[in-house]
């Protein structure tokens, strides 16, 4: 196993490249990639940096030139042979040729597009300007460069015994929630650690940490890097991002109301019915649901991402058996901020009700707090968002009306045609 701490030691060196593959991203972006390959390929989408912790200026721990050598590091990876040969040959959620030949084809040739970089007040104005097919790819690793250039800023005065003992108490930590979680019986839980990592390396040790200490609950992670160098499962399926888009897109009110639903038609056509989980809430669960045609009740499940998790659970179980389904045969996927209790929590509230299953990001693979000074190695939200389609304002509503994203007067005409009522709103704290 790879001394950690001796690593980040020696990152000092000229440079110590922090995304190494084009394959260190999420499933999702793949997947979702192949469905903007197909059908939207030339749209010009812009994609930008927001950091939602603004009391933390990053720009005051990272320097301006060692971020622009790692994203123009990043700007000369391509799909190793290997590489190539996993995507096109490995299972995926059971199917072989996942991705097809065309889309492969294209993905060998990608290169990362140009990027747009100053500082203003402390943060990082990081934009993304071109089609979206390529525009797209740079989500995952320009958050994995944000977030581990601020942790190499600020362990880099620590010793190397210092180091030990900072990556002992981590390693600790983590085994111990792990060990709590395998006391849950039937669990699933999957890493979905990649954008606010710690580091590479150390998602990888923590992958590697549930694979021994959960075994078969574990189910697999996020990062297709990792799920190629550990035989492991790659797990994804969609992100707010395609909704955000094809409504960018709408050219009225009325196709605006039917894109979400159209997405999701796109999608159940290019995987042939596979990874159908609905991801209801970018501009709101409840009308989404409530006006959502009758074929996608058929759905394997919904994941739950900014609502409050008992509350998001109830809904979905509510809308199933409104149509006539059979919620125990449904998966509910958790995913947004959890920890160990919250696992627990919403575990003993839904087991045995329907089909669980968990995504365990920031506080599994970037949970440092108490571990520096004035919460210094403290997680931050910091997310990379669509801004723009074909010139368009790009939004997002959320059921949490603090991650809602877009121009103050678009915000109101999309709860209009969304019939979005008063939402409470719910601390971002990753």
């Amino acid at each position: 196993m790879i001394d950690i701490a001796t690593r980040v030691w020696n990152h000092t060196w000229k440079i110590d490249p922090i995304i190494r593959s084009v394959l260190d991203t999420d499933f999702y972006k793949l997947l979702m990639a192949q469905t903007i390959f197909r059908r939207h390929r030339d749209v010009a989408v812009r994609f930008g940096l927001i950091n939602r912790t603004q009391s933390i200026r990053v720009a005051d721990f990272i320097d301006e030139g060692a971020l622009r050598e790692q994203l123009d590091h990043v700007r000369t990876l391509a799909l190793s042979r290997g590489e190539s040969t996993w995507l096109r040959g490995n299972m995926f959620n059971g199917r072989r040729q996942m991705f097809a030949p065309d889309f492969m084809a294209w993905l060998e040739g990608f290169r990362f597009p140009a990027y747009h970089l100053e500082q203003r007040d402390g943060q990082y104005e990081l934009t993304f300007d071109g089609p979206w097919i390529e525009t797209t790819m740079w989500e995952i690793p320009a958050l994995s460069i944000i977030n581990e250039l601020r942790s190499r800023a600020i362990l880099k005065g620590l010793g190397k015994f210092e180091l030990q003992v900072l990556y002992a108490g981590a390693m600790t930590r983590i085994w111990e929630k792990v060990q709590r979680l395998n006391a849950l019986d039937d669990l699933r839980i999957a890493d979905f650690g990649t954008r606010r990592r710690h580091g590479f390396l150390w998602q990888d040790w923590c992958v590697q940490a549930m694979q021994e200490g959960l075994r078969e609950k574990f189910t697999g992670t996020s990062n297709c890097l990792i799920a190629m160098r550990h035989e492991l499962e790659a797990i994804g399926t969609n992100a707010h991002e395609l909704p955000m888009v094809y409504c960018a897109l709408a050219r009225s009110d009325a196709e605006l109301a039917q894109a979400p639903y159209r997405v999701l038609q796109d999608w159940q056509a290019d995987y042939d019915g596979n990874l159908r989980i609905i991801l209801p809430d970018t501009y709101g669960s409840e009308g989404f649901l409530e006006k959502a045609p009758a074929w996608i009740e058929q759905w394997t499940g919904v994941r739950v991402d900014s609502q409050e998790p008992v509350a998001g659970g109830e809904q979905a179980i509510a809308w199933w058996k409104a149509r006539g389904q059979d919620p125990t045969q449904k998966m509910v996927i958790f995913s947004d901020g959890l920890d160990v209790h919250e696992i627990e929590r919403i575990y003993q509230h839904f087991h045995g009700r329907v089909r669980l299953g968990f995504g365990w990001g920031t506080l599994l693979t970037n949970d440092f707090r108490d571990f520096a000074p004035d919460g210094l190695l403290d997680p931050i939200s910091i997310v990379c968002k669509v801004v723009s389609a074909d010139g368009r304002p790009a939004v997002k509503l959320s059921d949490n009306p603090t991650k809602a994203t877009g121009p103050a007067a678009e915000i109101a005409r999309y709860k209009r045609v969304f019939d979005v009522g008063a939402q409470s709103s719910l601390p971002v704290l990753v």
